[in-house]
C-alpha cells in the first residue's frame, strides 16, 4: 500500500512539474514576444486619428488625419496679428522623428501658427472667381472623409488617406489622396515616400504660390537647430539626368548629434524641377509648385500628382550619396 502511495505521489508531482514547466515556458515566450520589437507597424490613436508609423518602440512619423485644435499652452504666445491663423487644421505630418525619436518638425509656432510640419497646400486657391488660402487656413480647408487605410509590403508600411478640400468648410471642391510610405531602416537611414493626387470634383481649381513667385506646394516647417545647414541643388537644364534635392542638417533640441533631412523631387512631377525656397530663420526649405508666374489647373479629367522622397539620416550626407539616392528613386517603378 505504501509503495502504491509513493507511486501515485511521484506521478502527481511529475505531472505538476510538467504543467508548471509548460506554463513557465509559455509565460517566458509571451514575455519575450511582448518585449521584442515588432518592426514596422501602423497604429491609430483615435476615432479618426492621429495615425502613427512606428518601428518597434521608435516612432517614425505621426499623420494628423483628424482636426487638431489649438493647444491651450500656445494661446498666450500667439500675437494678436497672427490670431486669425490659429485655426484647427488636419492632413499634415507632425511630428516627423529622427533615428532616436528626436522631433524634427514644428507645429503651432508663435510667429506662424498655421505652419504645421510637412503639409501640402497652396496660399492661392482659386475656385469660381473666389480665392482662398489653404496654406494659411483661410476660406478653404482639407478635411478627412474617413476613407483611410494602412497597408503593409515586404519592406514598408504605408497610410493611404482621402481628404476633401472644402470651401468655407462646406462645399467640396477637390478630392485628395495622400500616400505616406515608410521603408525599413538601412545603414544609410530611412526613406519615406510622399505621393499626393488631387482631382477637382466639379469646376477647375487653380493653385499658385504666394504672388505666384514665393512659397507653396510641399511646405516644410522644421524644428530649430542652432547649428543648422541648408543645402539645395538643381542640375542645369542640359544635365541628364537632371537631379533636384535639398538637405537640412542640424542638431535638434535635446538631440545627441546632427540629424539630416534630405528631400528628393521626382522628375515626373509637373513643372519639374520645382524651385527651392528657404527661410533659414524659420528652419524652412521646400520644393515649390507650380512654376513661378503660373497657376496650375486641377481638373476632373487630369488629376495633379506630386511625388517626393525624404531621407532621414544621422549626420550630413555628401552630394555624391544624395545623387545616388535620387538615381535610385527615379528608377523605381510602382
Amino acid at each position: 500500500m505504501f509503495s502504491s502511495f509513493l507511486f501515485r505521489f511521484f506521478k502527481a508531482s511529475a505531472f505538476t512539474f510538467v504543467v508548471a514547466l509548460a506554463v513557465a515556458t509559455l509565460w517566458g515566450l509571451s514575455a519575450a514576444s511582448a518585449a521584442e520589437p515588432q518592426g514596422l507597424a501602423v497604429r491609430k490613436l483615435g476615432d479618426l486619428g492621429p495615425w502613427e508609423i512606428i518601428d518597434g518602440d521608435t516612432p517614425i512619423l505621426r499623420y494628423n488625419y483628424q482636426p487638431v485644435l489649438e493647444p491651450p499652452e500656445v494661446t498666450d504666445r500667439i500675437s494678436a496679428g497672427s490670431r486669425k491663423y490659429a485655426v484647427a487644421r488636419s492632413d499634415y505630418l507632425h511630428p516627423l522623428y529622427g533615428p532616436r525619436g528626436e522631433v524634427l518638425t514644428e507645429d503651432w509656432s508663435h510667429d506662424h501658427p498655421h505652419h504645421r510640419g510637412f503639409y501640402w497646400a497652396w496660399p492661392e486657391v482659386d475656385w469660381q472667381g473666389r480665392r482662398g488660402d489653404l496654406h494659411a487656413l483661410q476660406a478653404v480647408f482639407a478635411r478627412p472623409t474617413g476613407n483611410i487605410q494602412s497597408e503593409e509590403g515586404t519592406d514598408f508600411v504605408q497610410i493611404v488617406a482621402e481628404n476633401q478640400w472644402q470651401w468655407e468648410d462646406g462645399t467640396p471642391i477637390v478630392r485628395e489622396q495622400a500616400t505616406l510610405r515608410a521603408w525599413r531602416k538601412t545603414a544609410a537611414g530611412r526613406a519615406i515616400d510622399l505621393q499626393f493626387r488631387f482631382t477637382a470634383l466639379d469646376a477647375d481649381v487653380h493653385v499658385a504660390r504666394r504672388g505666384t513667385k514665393e512659397y507653396g506646394g510641399l511646405n516644410v516647417r522644421l524644428s530649430a537647430a542652432p547649428d543648422q545647414q541648408i543645402e539645395t541643388s538643381t542640375d542645369p537644364i542640359t544635365a541628364t539626368p537632371r537631379r533636384a534635392w535639398a538637405q537640412r542638417s542640424g542638431t535638434p533640441q535635446g538631440g545627441q548629434g546632427v540629424i539630416g533631412i534630405t528631400i528628393l523631387q521626382h522628375p515626373t512631377n509637373p513643372d519639374y524641377p520645382g524651385d527651392w525656397v528657404q527661410y533659414p530663420n524659420l528652419s524652412w526649405v521646400q520644393p515649390t509648385f507650380p512654376a513661378a508666374d503660373t497657376r496650375y489647373a486641377i481638373s476632373q479629367e487630369k488629376p495633379l500628382v506630386l511625388r517626393y522622397r525624404l531621407w532621414i539620416h544621422e549626420g550630413r550626407q555628401t552630394p555624391e550619396t544624395i545623387q545616388a539616392w535620387w538615381d535610385a528613386y527615379q528608377a523605381e517603378t510602382r
